[in-house]
């Protein structure tokens, strides 16, 4: 009888007779072949190993639709483990561009301690060491001016601007209020606010500012006057 010898999957080479054999011969050796086909490492099995494998394969020669079944569900297998890596791969993607995105907040967060750091330092040399007023910066800090009147139909605002020593308050519906001069001394106010009566201005008197804002006099007059007193000029 003639023999054929056919290869499969490029592994191992079965000897088939070309006169009619029976089904079951050849589905056995169809099914030995794919099993021995994609495992070179089958000959380094034990023999109790390769007794096992035998038999599986005689019980796929006697079934095939087993092992179609089992081709198919590996091919299935094999598909969802593609999806799977798919997966795993955008998941580590999200996961590096999340750990990106924390490790630049981090570094804001370091940069940000890092300027508190430094600006409570700069605090702290402040209060030992505070930076000198400017006598004529009268924005900061308290000064004292002398209201001389409120006045309903008597509008000075423009001459409020660039005139440090002359000033008022204008508020919608109330009187407009007139300032003359500008201190940081209580005392000195005083004693301006005392010739300005002496002159006829009745109804001149001390507001304070503090910060470009007015206050109560009580809530500055403490820290500012303290036991200062201006010596009384003798009476002629």
């Amino acid at each position: 009888m003639a023999l054929k010898r056919v290869k499969i999957e490029n592994f191992y080479y079965f000897y088939l007779y070309l006169t009619p054999l029976k089904m079951k011969t050849r589905v056995l050796l169809l099914s030995l072949a794919l099993i021995f086909s994609g495992a070179q490492v089958f000959a380094q099995l034990s023999k109790k190993e390769k007794k096992e494998w035998k038999k599986k394969a005689k019980e796929y020669a006697k079934n095939p639709a087993n092992l179609k079944t089992l081709t198919e569900e590996k091919q299935t297998a094999d598909n969802n483990v593609t999806t799977l890596k798919a997966d795993v791969n955008r998941l580590q993607s999200a996961v590096s561009d999340k750990d990106s995105k924390i490790a630049d907040l981090e570094d804001q967060l370091s940069k940000m301690r890092s300027e508190l750091t430094t600006t409570k330092a700069e605090l702290e040399q402040l209060k030992v060491a505070p930076p000198p007023v400017n006598p004529m910066d009268f924005s900061k800090g308290v000064v004292f001016k002398v209201q001389i009147g409120a006045f309903k139909n008597k509008d000075l605002s423009k001459y409020f601007e660039n005139n440090p020593n002359f000033g008022g308050e204008v508020k919608e519906g109330e009187p407009q209020k007139v300032t003359i001069g500008i201190f940081r001394d209580y005392w000195e106010s005083d004693t301006f606010k005392k010739y300005l009566r002496e002159m006829g201005v009745k109804d001149a008197w001390i507001v304070p500012y503090k910060d470009g804002k007015r206050v109560e006099i009580k809530d500055v007059l403490e820290g500012v006057v303290g036991d200062k007193v201006p010596e009384k000029k003798p009476t002629k």
